[in-house]
C-alpha cells in the first residue's frame, strides 16, 4: 500500500530557499563560513542572508530580520548569541518557516541558564517548526548538494547516514572520509537535540532510499524510548551501527541488592542496543568498517570460523582473539579434511586453522577456500596472508577475491604487512571482499557480523505462546505492598517477599508463620531435620531437603522465645552449638545445596534512563566475585527469555554437563517471563533480587529474596519498550450473535494472520494491498505481528472454535513519528464482511488512536473499494483525490 505521509524533516534536507541568520563577510566568522558553504555548493534553492548591520554578503543583499524576507523560507540557520535564539525561533515561526538549525552555543552545556533558554526554545517551537540543535555543526546532505554547516569541506556522496553529537568527531571524520573515499547520503550534526533527535533522524534515513546504513556517534540517548521505537523498526532493513562514548561512568550508585550493583549503565546500554537490533562498535574505524562490510556481505549463520593462513603464528593470534571473544573454531568435518588433503602438502595443520604453508601458492589458497566454502558447518572464513619470500600478495589477491559473493557465509581477509601487500588489499576491497591490516581487526569484525545477526534474530524470532490460564494474584501483592507502606517500610520482609513472588507463579519455599518458639519447633520436628543449621538475626526457617517449607517468626520477642526453646532441645540445640558464640538472634535451617543443583540469581533494578532491567546468571554468595551475569530489558518473551540465559556462562551448564541431568530450561524460561510481567506490572518496586533460586533437574525454586520498594511520591518509572496493551481486550458479538474477542495483535499470532490471509478472495486481497500477493512471507508475517506498540497498533476479531482460534479480519495503524500522523488499513474474512465487523475495528481503532495522542489518521482507498468509502464517509473521514486517478486520500482529524 502507498505510503501518503510527508516528513516534517524533508525541508531541513531538501529546502528551496535557506536564510542565514548572523550572515557575516568577517572572514573566520561562522556567519562567513556558512554563507561561503551555501553559495559554493549550490543545493538550487535561493540563499537569504540576514544581518541588521550589513547590506550584503557574498554579493548578495542582506535583509534586516527575517521577517523582512517577503519570499517563502524552507529553512532558517541560525547562528547568532545563545540570548537572541528565542526571538529568532519565534520569527521562524510566524513567517512559517519549516525547520531552523540552530549552529549558536551557549545553552545547556553552560548550566542550569541555557537549560532554561533551552526549554523557551522549546515550548515556542512545538508542532510548529522542527529544530536541529542547539550546538551543533550544522547539516550537509550530498543528494542536495546541500551544506548548511561550517564545516572546512563538503561530504561526498554516498550511502550512509552519519548522526553525530559532538561537532570536533564530526569535522574528525569528514577529514578522514575524504582520504578513504567514503561519501554520505546525509551529515548531521544534532546538537543539544532540542527538538529533532537521533529517533526522528533514525525514522527519516530508515525510509530514504539513497541511505543504506545509518552510523551514530552517540554521547547521551535523548529520549530513550522512542530512540528504541525507531531503531526497532529502521534496523529491520538497514544496519544502525552505534558508538556510545562514556563507556565508564565515574562513580558507582548506591544499591539495596547485588542486582543493583551488578547491573552497570553501560551494561544496560549494551542490552538496550541488542534489543533494538542495532549494532554497537568502539572505534570510528569499527564503525566505518560494518557499515562496509554488513552491506557487501552475507551475515553469518553462527559463529564458527575457519582460518586460512600461510603462516602459523597470525593463525594463532587470530584464533585466540577468536576463542577470547566468544567465537569458535569451526570443526571440519571428515569429508572437508579428505578434500583439503587432496589440494594441500602432506604437512598441512590438518586442522583449523588451516595451514597452508609458507610456500602457498596463490592456486593452494584458492583450492583451500573453495573446500572450506563447501562445508556447511562453517560459517564464516577468514584467509591471512603474511608476506613471505615465496609469496605472490597480488596474485593470491586475485584467485581468492571470487569468494567475496560466497553464498551464505562471510569471507574475511587480512593482508599482514606494508607497501608489498598494499595492491592486493585495494584489490580485494574492490571485489567486495573486506580486508584488514591484522588478523585481529578481521576476527573482531567477524565477530560484529555475529552479534548484529543475532540482534537481527530477536527482531524476528516468533516466540511460542505462554499458557492462556496463567494470571498473577495482583490483588495480593496489592496487599502485601499496602501493609508495608502503612508500617512505614520500603524493604519488605522475607515472608512477605517470597508471598509476592509466588503471586506471580515465581516457585518459592512455603511459608508457615509461627506464633511462637514452641510452635516453630514443633513443625520443624514433624517435618524432620536431614538439613543444615545457620542463625540469622531476624527469624527462624526450616526447609526440607526434599519439599521445601520455611517457618517465619513474626516478631524479636518470638525469635528468643524460639532460641530458649531450641536450648533445650537437645538435637537442635547440638546444631546450633557448632556455631559461632554470640551469632545469632535467630535461627534458620537450610537444606544442603547438592552437588547437582545451580545457584542462580534472578533481579530486577531501576536504570535512571531506561526503566527496569532484567539480570540473570550464577548466584550464590560469590555472585559478585564470578560476574557472570546477563542483562535485558522487560517485556521478555520465551525467546528473549531463552536469549538472555545463552549470554551467561553457566548456561552450558545448566543444559547438563560431566553426567549431571539438565535443568528444565522451558520451565525457567516461563519463570523469566513471570518475574518480567511482575516488573512491568509494578513500578512501585524499585529492587528484586532472588539469590540463590535453585535449579534441580526436578524443580526450581527461589530460596532467598529480598524486596525495595520506590519512595513514597518517586516518580514511576517507564519500562523501555512498550509492554503488550492487555488493558485493550475486549468482548462483542456480530450482528448475527456470534461472540469473537477483539485484541492487539502478539507476535505469535503469524500463523492465525496467515490463516486469514489465506482465506481472503483475489478481490479482497487487492483492495487491501493494492496488488496481488500470492502469499505472505515470513517478513511480512514479521513485520505486520511483530508490533511496536509505541508506534503501531493492530486489533484482530477473534472467534475461538474447538480446533482453536481464528482471525475475522484485523484494522491497523502506523504512526509516523514527529507528524502526529497515522496511516491506517482494515481487512475482514470474506465470509464475515456485511455482520458490522470492518465498523467495529475502525471505531476501535478510532478510540485506540485518540488515547494514544494520533492526530490524524490517513489512508489511501481505492475509488473502486465502494463499501470502505461509504464507512470512511460515515465514520466521519474527508475523502480527498490524489495524484494517482484510481487512488482517493481519506483523511480523519482526531
Amino acid at each position: 500500500m502507498p505510503s501518503i505521509v510527508a516528513s516534517s524533516l524533508t525541508p531541513i534536507f531538501q529546502p528551496e530557499s535557506v536564510a542565514v541568520i548572523g550572515a557575516s563577510a568577517t572572514p573566520g566568522s561562522v556567519g562567513n563560513i556558512l554563507m561561503r558553504n551555501l553559495m559554493e555548493n549550490p543545493f538550487g534553492g535561493v540563499v537569504y542572508p540576514v544581518n541588521p548591520n550589513r547590506k550584503a554578503v557574498h554579493g548578495v543583499a542582506c535583509y534586516r530580520s527575517l521577517r523582512d524576507v517577503r519570499d517563502a523560507v524552507d529553512l532558517v540557520v541560525i547562528a547568532t548569541p545563545a540570548a537572541t535564539v528565542p526571538a529568532t525561533v519565534r520569527e521562524c515561526v510566524e513567517i512559517g518557516a519549516k525547520g531552523a538549525i540552530i549552529i549558536s552555543a551557549g545553552f545547556s552545556e553552560l548550566g542550569a541558564e541555557g537549560r532554561a533558554l533551552e526549554n523557551q526554545i522549546r515550548d515556542i517551537a512545538r508542532g510548529k517548526v522542527r529544530l536541529i540543535g542547539p550546538n551543533c555543526l550544522g547539516v550537509i546532505h550530498p543528494p542536495s548538494r546541500l551544506n548548511a554547516s561550517f564545516a572546512a569541506t563538503m561530504a561526498r556522496p554516498g550511502h550512509i547516514a552519519l548522526l553525530s553529537q559532538s561537532g570536533a568527531i564530526c569535522t574528525s571524520i569528514l577529514d578522514w572520509a575524504r582520504d578513504t573515499h567514503v561519501g554520505f547520503s546525509s551529515f548531521v550534526s544534532v546538537g543539544a537535540m532540542v527538538d529533532v533527535d537521533f529517533a526522528d533522524l533514525i525514522d527519516y534515513f530508515g525510509d530514504d532510499p539513497g541511505t543504506q546504513s545509518i552510523l551514530i556517534y552517540m554521547e547521551s540517548i535523548g529520549d530513550m524510548r522512542k530512540f528504541l521505537s525507531a531503531a526497532r523498526n529502521v534496523a529491520r532493513a538497514k544496519p544502525v551501527i552505534v558508538i556510545k562514548a562514556g563507556r565508564h561512568e565515574a562513580g558507582a550508585k548506591a544499591a539495596a541488592s547485588h542486582t543493583g550493583a551488578l547491573a552497570g549503565a553501560d551494561k544496560v546500554f549494551d542490552a538496550a542496543f541488542r534489543r533494538a537490533g542495532v549494532l554497537r562498535v568502539i572505534t570510528i574505524r569499527e564503525l566505518f568498517n560494518m557499515a562496509e562490510i554488513l552491506a557487501m556481505q552475507p551475515q553469518p549463520l553462527g559463529p564458527n570460523l575457519a582460518i586460512v593462513t600461510n603462516a602459523g603464528g597470525p593463525g594463532v593470534m587470530a584464533a585466540d582473539d577468536l576463542m577470547t571473544l566468544g567465537g569458535q573454531l569451526a570443526s571440519l568435518s571428515a569429508e572437508t579434511k579428505a578434500a583439503l588433503d587432496k589440494v594441500l602438502p602432506p604437512f598441512w595443520s590438518h586442522a583449523n586453522p588451516i595451514d597452508v604453508l609458507g610456500d602457498a601458492t596463490p592456486e593452494r589458497y584458492r583450492q583451500a577456500v573453495e573446500v572450506l566454502a563447501a562445508d556447511p558447518n562453517i560459517q564464516g572464513i577468514l584467509i591471512l596472508l603474511s608476506p613471505q619470500a615465496m609469496t605472490d600478495p597480488t596474485e593470491t589477491a586475485k584467485q581468492v577475491a571470487d569468494f567475496a559473493r560466497t553464498p551464505g557465509k562471510p569471507v574475511l581477509a587480512a593482508w599482514l604487512g606494508g607497501p608489498s601487500v598494499r595492491h592486493g588489499r585495494e584489490l580485494l576491497q574492490r571485489a567486495g571482499l573486506p580486508t584488514f591490516d591484522t588478523p585481529e581487526a578481521a576476527v573482531r569484525a567477524f565477530l560484529h557480523m555475529v552479534l548484529y545477526r543475532q540482534n537481527q534474530e530477536l527482531l524476528y524470532e516468533t516466540p511460542p505462546a505462554l499458557p492462556e490460564g496463567w494470571n498473577p494474584d495482583i490483588a495480593k501483592v496489592d496487599q502485601i505492598i499496602a501493609s508495608a507502606r502503612k508500617q512505614n517500610r520500603l524493604l519488605l520482609n522475607e515472608h512477605e517477599a517470597k508471598e509476592l513472588l509466588a503471586a506471580y507463579g515465581l516457585p518459592v519455599v512455603p511459608t508457615i508463620t509461627a506464633r511462637s518458639g514452641e510452635e516453630a519447633v514443633s513443625a520443624a520436628k514433624q517435618i524432620g531435620f536431614p538439613v543444615v543449621l545457620k542463625l540469622l538475626s531476624e527469624h527462624i526457617t526450616h526447609k526440607s531437603d526434599a519439599d521445601g517449607v520455611k517457618l517465619h517468626l513474626v516478631d524479636e520477642a518470638a525469635v528468643r522465645q524460639a532460641w530458649q526453646v531450641i536450648k533445650r532441645n537437645a538435637e537442635l540445640y547440638a546444631h546450633a552449638q557448632r556455631l559461632p558464640e554470640n551469632s545469632f538472634d535467630g535461627v534458620t535451617v537450610q537444606p544442603m545445596i547438592r552437588d547437582r543443583d545451580y545457584e542462580l540469581i534472578l533481579g530486577s533494578s531501576i536504570d535512571r534512563q531506561f526503566g527496569p532491567v532484567i539480570l540473570f546468571g550464577a548466584g550464590g554468595v560469590l555472585v559478585e566475585v564470578f560476574q557472570d551475569q546477563a542483562l535485558g530489558l522487560p517485556p521478555l518473551n520465551r525467546t528473549l527469555a531463552r536469549r538472555l540465559m545463552e549470554r551467561t556462562k553457566i548456561y552450558k551448564a545448566l543444559q547438563g554437563v560431566r553426567g549431571k541431568k539438565p535443568v528444565n530450561l522451558e520451565a525457567l524460561e516461563t519463570l523469566l517471563v513471570h518475574f518480567s510481567q511482575l516488573v512491568v506490572d509494578r513500578p512501585d518496586i524499585r529492587e528484586i533480587d532472588i539469590n540463590p533460586l535453585l535449579a534441580t533437574p526436578e524443580r526450581l525454586i527461589a530460596l532467598d529474596a529480598r524486596v525495595l520498594l520506590a519512595p513514597p511520591g518517586s516518580e514511576k518509572p517507564r519500562v523501555a519498550i512498550h509492554p503488550y496493551p492487555n488493558q485493550l481486550t475486549t468482548d462483542w458479538k456480530l450482528s448475527d450473535g456470534t461472540p469473537i474477542t477483539v485484541r492487539v495483535i502478539r507476535p505469535e499470532d503469524e500463523p492465525l494472520l496467515l490463516q486469514l490471509f489465506d482465506s481472503f478472495s483475489e478481490r479482497t486481497i487487492r483492495l487491501r494491498f493494492f496488488s496481488m500477493l500470492k502469499r505472505l512471507t515470513h517478513d511480512n508475517l514479521v513485520r505486520l505481528c511483530h508490533l511496536d506498540y509505541d508506534r503501531e497498533m493492530a486489533l484482530a476479531a477473534v472467534r475461538h472454535f474447538e480446533q482453536g482460534p481464528r482471525f475475522l479480519g484485523v484494522s491497523r495503524y502506523f504512526l509516523h513519528a514527529g507528524s502526529g500522523d497515522a496511516e491506517y488499513a482494515i481487512a475482514v474474512a470474506d465470509m464475515y464482511q456485511g455482520l458490522g465487523l470492518g465498523r467495529h475495528l475502525m471505531q476501535r481503532l478510532i478510540q485506540v488512536a485518540k488515547q494514544r495522542g494520533v492526530r490524524r489518521l490517513i489512508g489511501p482507498v481505492l475509488r473502486e473499494n465502494a463499501g470502505m468509502l461509504t464507512l470512511a464517509k460515515d465514520l466521519g473521514f474527508q475523502v480527498n483525490d490524489t495524484a494517482a486517478p484510481e487512488v482517493v486520500e481519506t483523511v480523519l482529524e482526531l
